[in-house]
């Protein structure tokens, strides 16, 4: 213990990008330090409450985690602990984590919390169990750019398979929800992650394929089901030229219920997080996923066909970015392939994703917590100059699970 407390803290600047800083610390032990964190804002310094709430969930899933701010919230200092799960105790069953969203949290969407939970608990000592609900629970696509629960689970959740994870792994949507002009939505989610591994296998993703295949869900929720047919009827109309293997679910609920805050009759309830989108996933012919989701704004007035017509140039366009990942999923899949065995594994990846910020800031922050350098690689297309996209090549760190014996 005395060692880790002497630890030299890892010091980054700014808010961008902290959620992979804190993922990439608790994985790796490495405590770290992070300043001026929107220091120049006049009205909203430090930081927001969603990241303040994202901390508290690291602390629910992690023992011996400590977390110091400064006065004004600019300043933070992490200090990891053991990845336990939903452990109850000592106990290796494991429990249920009831994790709350207050309506400050409306901003960004569940799966912007989900995402990162679901990198750690392949790490845990036990299962990972999380319950999401509360007014700030968003499980549609938000305008932030957040994804829905949908596009995680159909799009990233499936990843998981290629590095031998892929036992006991569910998301369920318990209550839907749209982005709210008011800010409050009431959804309400759970993960089960249940497998948990040493290391992971390490991964050679090289080939892309052509699309197979496209599936999708509509939802709406607290509105007419007649908006789910006239969205999937413009999105059909749109890539059946191209895939006629396309089926799109539809799935209406109602709208939940949260209180008024009516203190003189409390038992009053209103509707809350109404709207519809949908969400679309295409599989290759090597299994590789490329996702696109959209939701109807808060503020309303954009008509089902809209939406429809617009997710599916979305997803026309993530495809032709080419690669064996999308950008959604592509921090995911680098993350795993950097703390898996120590060997190299591969992955192709269009040149817009490899050049995207979050990639290559990914990659810087990984040598700073001890990983090695990528090296890229390009890929000859028929014209010989690269454009197929470029081959990654991740060395691993062998960081594995402290908390798993070994069999």
């Amino acid at each position: 213990m005395a060692d880790e407390a002497s630890q030299p803290l890892l010091k980054f600047t700014g808010h961008r990008h902290l959620t992979t800083r804190l993922i990439l610390s608790t994985l790796t032990g490495r405590p770290i330090k992070i300043s001026q964190i929107r220091s120049s804002s006049p009205t909203h310094p430090g930081l927001a409450p969603p990241e303040v709430n994202l901390l508290r969930l690291l602390d629910s899933i992690t023992n011996g985690s400590t977390t110091e701010f400064s006065m004004t919230g600019t300043t933070l200092v992490y200090r990891p602990g053991l990845i336990t799960g939903s452990a109850e105790g000592l106990g290796a069953s494991g429990g249920v984590i009831r994790h709350v969203l207050g309506k400050e949290c409306g901003m960004r969407g569940v799966s912007w919390w989900l995402i990162p939970l679901c990198i750690l608990a392949p790490f845990a000592k036990s299962q990972v169990n999380v319950v999401f609900y509360g007014e700030g629970v968003v499980t549609s696509a938000t305008p932030s750019g957040d994804v829905s629960v949908d596009s995680v689970r159909t799009a990233i959740l499936p990843i998981y398979k290629s590095f031998g994870i892929d036992r006991n792994i569910e998301l369920r949507v318990l209550k839907r929800s749209c982005a709210a002009k008011a800010g409050a939505e009431g959804g309400e989610v759970q993960l089960v992650f249940g497998h948990q591994v040493r290391l992971p296998k390490t991964l050679h993703l090289l080939n892309p394929g052509r699309v197979k295949r496209i599936r999708g869900v509509a939802y709406a929720v607290g509105v007419s089901g007649s908006n789910n047919a006239r969205m999937i009827d413009t999105a059909r109309g749109v890539l059946n030229a191209f895939v006629p293997d396309t089926y799109i679910f539809s799935d209406v609920s109602s709208a939940p219920l949260i209180s008024n805050k009516d203190k003189t009759n409390p038992s009053i309830k209103r509707k809350a997080g109404i709207g519809f989108g949908i969400s679309l996933v295409a599989e290759s012919s090597t299994g590789c996923l490329y996702s696109a989701d959209l939701a109807s704004p808060p503020e309303g007035g954009t008509p089902p066909e809209d939406i429809g017509k617009q997710c599916a140039y979305q997803l026309l366009e993530v495809i032709s970015q080419g690669g064996c990942a999308s950008k959604v999923a592509a921090s995911t899949m680098l993350i795993l392939m950097a703390m898996g065995s120590e060997d190299v594994g591969r992955l192709q990846m269009g040149r817009d994703v490899v050049g995207s910020e979050e990639v290559v800031q990914l990659g810087r922050d990984l040598v700073a917590f001890g990983a090695s350098s990528w090296g890229l690689r390009d890929v000859m297309g028929e014209k010989g100059d690269g454009s197929e996209g470029i081959v990654v090549s991740v060395v691993g760190r062998g960081v594995g699970n402290v908390g798993r014996k070994v069999a």
